[in-house]
């Protein structure tokens, strides 16, 4: 089926297929690391979300305040998955074409 302006749905979704299965890869293989206390925290995410690491300063241990080294944690980790989430975002923007890539 072609749509006016001569564009193919069946070459469109061959394409959208392809951009998928690259950014899929492109995410898998994406590292990101974030820190919090001044990097007495520590953690390495891929970008599928996934925990690779986790650092934390002994002296941290040392202190006896687990709670604050459980927010610490927690600050981390909702930092590593916002910088993958902006990764992802920049890079499907630049996928899209031109005027589409602000849907994001």
């Amino acid at each position: 089926m072609k749509f006016p302006g001569g564009m193919n749905i069946q070459q469109m979704m061959k394409q959208a297929q392809q951009m998928q299965e690259k950014m899929a890869k492109e995410m898998e293989d994406l590292i990101v690391e974030a820190s919090s206390g001044g990097g007495v925290v520590t953690v390495s995410m891929k970008g599928t979300h996934e925990v690779t690491a986790l650092k934390i300063d002994p002296e941290a241990v040392k202190e006896d305040d687990l709670e604050m080294l459980q927010d610490m944690i927690v600050a981390a980790v909702n930092e590593a998955n916002r910088k993958i989430d902006e990764a992802m975002k920049g890079k499907l923007g630049g996928m899209l074409p031109p005027g589409l890539g602000g849907l994001f």
